[in-house]
């Protein structure tokens, strides 16, 4: 009888489902819905208010933030191993350490707003909507890219995303032209401008600045100031460092770009002043990037070792926002380890789909250069090479 017994109770506990120990322990952990947090005070100019020096994170998003900024982190670090290995070619500028700009900027703005870019635009690829697994096969030039292998690291787009432009600051007058299709439209939409500090010199910046502000357009200039033009410090480069008073009768925000924070703010409060109607804004976002200019940059010639770990240590975007969240009891340590684990694996098999999935045939190089049009031939590299033309 006692045998029975302890074969029917062994029965009992075969059949259930065995936690992790960390999920039992993060499931008895008392979270906190909510915190509010202490930000840094945004730099003013031409404005006698700015953004809130307070603000609440829920839950919720802050394990959103911290998952995005992780696989941001995490897709950026692959990338330089698959470059490394010769899965990728060419021009690579990776954005590790500039995780706050991208997540936080998106969380500031609606997803029917519009973002353009420079070249270093992975983390805002995956920001705006993109896959790993597609941006990932981009990179190495596959059919499953999400520029069907055609366009590479610096050529990415997604809805209401225009890219990665290759031409330093020529995405300055490409933004000033959407956020003008954007009143003209009457849509109450704003496109964010991106550049860096380096193309903050190019003279068509200012032109954009000028027509922006005749016209009133809702754009919102952003600086993403990363301390160096390639390998250049600002104050080398540079005869005025404060980007964000460059637009001279445009208002602008100085703002702490490693804390997602204060960029989500900062993006709600600049956002809201273009939908009113007050015309363009400026915002230059302090950040650092831990790689070099790009993969062809060792990034230690111009700068020490110990400046790169000086700001890992003390001002790392991750690190930063995870230290909130534990302290504040938004969530444990093993929580966010579970969160690390899952971003990895999607790494991972992405990066396995990229190096795997098939080159585009060459019978497609002349595809999709026209959104809308009856098909054509083009000649290729001599006149007795001709391709399809197919929209």
């Amino acid at each position: 009888m006692k045998k029975m017994l302890t074969e029917a109770v062994s029965r009992v506990l075969s059949g259930v489902t065995q936690k992790p120990a960390s999920r039992v322990l993060a499931a008895s952990c008392k979270y906190s819905n909510n915190a509010t947090f202490e930000i840094k005070k945004c730099g003013l100019y031409r404005l006698e208010e700015g953004p809130p020096v307070t603000t609440v994170l829920t839950r919720e998003d802050g394990l959103k933030y911290y998952k995005m900024m992780q696989t941001v982190r995490r897709m950026e670090l692959k990338a330089d191993q698959l470059y490394k290995q010769k899965f990728i070619r060419g021009f690579c500028h990776l954005c590790d350490g500039q995780e706050a700009c991208c997540v936080g900027l998106e969380a500031g703005i609606n997803p029917t707003d519009h973002v353009i870019t420079s070249y270093r635009a992975h983390g805002f690829s995956y920001t705006r909507g993109l896959t790993v697994r597609s941006i990932l096969a981009e990179l190495t030039g596959r059919r499953g890219g999400c520029a069907k292998g055609k366009g590479g690291s610096m050529h990415m787009y997604a809805k209401n995303f225009y890219g990665g432009n290759g031409i330093v600051g020529a995405q300055g007058p490409l933004g000033a032209g959407v956020a003008l299709a954007c009143k003209y439209k009457g849509n109450n939409e704003v496109c964010l401008t991106l550049y860096g500090d380096g193309a903050a010199n190019q003279g068509q910046i200012s032109e954009a600045y000028n027509m922006a502000a005749l016209w009133n357009l809702p754009c919102i200039f952003i600086c993403e100031n990363n301390r160096y033009g390639m390998g250049t410090s600002v104050e080398r480069a540079a005869a005025n460092t404060d980007y964000y008073k460059r637009g001279n009768f445009i208002p602008g925000l100085r703002v702490d770009g490693m804390d997602i924070l204060c960029v989500r703010e900062a993006t709600k409060f600049a956002a809201d002043y273009c939908r009113s109607g007050k015309g363009p804004i400026l915002m230059e976002l302090l950040t650092y990037r831990y790689h070099g200019h790009s993969m062809s940059d060792p990034g230690i010639s111009y700068r020490t070792r110990e400046e790169i770990q000086s700001v890992r240590s003390k001002s790392d975007p991750i690190m930063l926002l995870k230290d909130k969240m534990v302290n504040n009891k938004l969530a444990s340590v093993e929580e966010l380890k579970e969160i690390d684990v899952e971003v990895k694996k999607e790494i991972d098999d992405a990066a396995q789909f990229a190096m795997t999935d098939p080159e585009p045939p060459l019978e497609e190089l002349g595809h999709h250069i026209y959104s809308s049009n009856p098909p054509f031939d083009i000649r290729g590299a001599n006149q007795w090479i001709k391709f399809q033309s197919i929209s």
